[in-house]
C-alpha cells in the first residue's frame, strides 16, 4: 500500500484491508474526514445515554460499536446521497442507525455459539471482554437504538421514515441477516450435504451485501431517486458485497502474508477452514479472477447510478484499489486448492 494513502487516515485505512486509497485522496478533496468525524461524534452521543461507564451493558454497546472501523456503510448511505442531491440533516442519524445494525451483527456472528472468534478489529471480541450474556443482550440493545434512531429522525416526512424502518427491518430479519448467518451454520444441512456455488453466493449476499445494499437503498428512498437510480445502486452494493466477501475468505487464510493488508487484518484466521465458502470450492486462483469481475460490475454499476465523476464512485475506488493491489499468498498457506506450491498474486485493474 502507498505511503501517501496510508497517510489519508490511519483509522480508517488501517482498517480498509488491502483496498489502496485513489491517488489525491490524501488531501481529503470529498469532505470524507469531515463525514467521517460527524458518524462517529453522532454516534458517541446516541450511546451516550447507555449506562454509565460502571455499566457492563453500556460498556458493551459502546465497544462493539464505538470501535475502530472502516465506517464504510454510514459514509456509503451520506455520500449517495449528497452525490444525488440530497443534505438533509438527518442523513447522519440514517447512516448510524445502519452503523448500529453493523455492530450488533458483528457481536453475534463472533459468539461461541456462531462463529467462535476471540478478536474483532485487533481487540478482544465482545463475548470475551464481558461474557457471552452480556454480548447477546448488548447486540439486541444496539438493534433497538437503531431503529429508535431511525423512527425520530427529524427532517423526514412520516411516509418517508416508515419506508426506511421498513427497510431496515427487512434487511435485519428472517430474510436478510439473520437468514444469511443461519444459511452460514447450518448451509449443509439445508442442501443434504456440500453446498453449490449459487447456495454459497447467495448466503455471501445476505451476510455481505444486504447491509451494503440498505446504505444505498436508504440514501435513495430519502433522495425520492428514481427506479433506474435505485436499481443501479442496489446492483453495485451486490456485487460490492460479493467482493468484499471474496476478500474476506482471501484473508482468512492462516499464515496469510501480513503485507496483503500493509496491516494486522484484527481478526482471527483460519475460521473458514472446513467451511464452504467460494475459496474452498474454487481455488485461489479462481477466487481472484471472481473477485476482480465483481469489482469492474461494482464500478459500472455505481457509475451508471451517480456518474463517474461522483464522490462516492472516487471513494468506492479508492478502497476498490484504483490501479493495483495485490494479494499475497505464502507458500505454506493452508489453501484448499491442488496447486499452493507457490505464492499468488492478483492484480485487480
Amino acid at each position: 500500500m502507498a505511503r501517501k494513502s496510508q497517510r489519508f487516515n490511519g483509522a480508517l485505512n488501517a482498517s480498509i484491508n488491502g483496498f489502496a486509497m485513489a491517488a489525491g485522496d490524501e488531501h481529503d478533496p470529498h469532505g470524507l474526514l469531515a463525514l467521517r468525524e460527524r458518524v462517529e461524534e453522532r454516534m458517541a452521543i446516541l450511546l451516550a445515554e447507555s449506562g454509565d461507564q460502571a455499566d457492563l451493558l453500556g460498556a458493551a454497546m459502546r465497544a462493539s460499536a464505538l470501535s475502530a472501523g472502516k465506517r464504510m456503510r454510514p459514509l456509503l448511505v451520506m455520500l449517495v446521497a449528497r452525490d444525488l442531491g440530497c443534505s438533509s440533516p438527518a442523513l447522519v442519524d440514517v447512516a448510524c442507525a445502519v452503523e448500529l445494525v453493523h455492530a450488533a451483527s458483528l457481536v453475534l456472528d463472533d459468539l461461541p455459539c456462531m462463529d467462535n472468534a476471540q478478536l474483532r478489529r485487533g481487540k478482544p471480541a465482545v463475548h470475551v471482554q464481558y461474557g457471552e450474556d452480556v454480548a447477546i443482550l448488548a447486540s439486541v440493545a444496539l438493534l433497538s437504538r437503531a431503529f429508535g434512531v431511525l423512527a425520530s429522525a427529524g427532517d423526514i416526512p412520516p411516509v418517508t421514515r416508515a419506508r426506511l424502518v421498513a427497510k431496515l427491518a427487512e434487511t435485519v430479519g428472517s430474510q436478510g441477516l439473520v437468514r444469511g448467518q443461519y444459511q452460514d451454520l447450518h448451509g449443509e444441512d439445508l442442501h443434504g450435504g456440500a453446498r453449490t456455488l449459487d447456495a454459497i453466493a447467495t448466503t455471501n449476499e445476505l451476510k455481505t451485501g444486504v447491509l451494503l445494499g440498505v446504505a444505498v437503498d436508504m440514501a435513495a428512498i430519502i433522495c425520492q431517486a428514481d427506479e433506474r437510480v435505485a436499481a443501479s445502486l442496489r446492483a453495485f452494493a451486490l456485487a460490492a458485497g460479493h467482493a468484499f466477501q471474496i476478500r474476506d475468505d482471501l484473508l482468512d487464510l492462516p499464515g496469510k502474508d501480513i503485507a496483503l493488508t500493509g496491516a494486522e487484518s484484527g481478526k482471527d484466521t483460519g475460521k473458514d477452514l472446513g467451511k464452504a465458502t467460494l475459496l474452498a470450492s474454487l481455488g485461489i486462483e479462481e477466487a481472484q479472477r471472481r473477485l476482480a469481475r465483481h469489482l469492474q460490475d461494482a464500478e459500472r454499476h455505481l457509475n451508471d447510478a451517480l456518474g463517474a465523476g461522483a464522490a462516492t464512485s472516487r471513494f468506492m475506488t479508492g478502497l476498490f484499489a484504483q490501479g493495483r493491489a495485490r494479494l499475497h499468498f505464502p507458500a505454506d498457506a493452508a489453501v484448499p486448492v491442488a496447486d499452493n506450491a507457490r505464492s499468488r498474486e492478483v492484480l485487480v485493474n
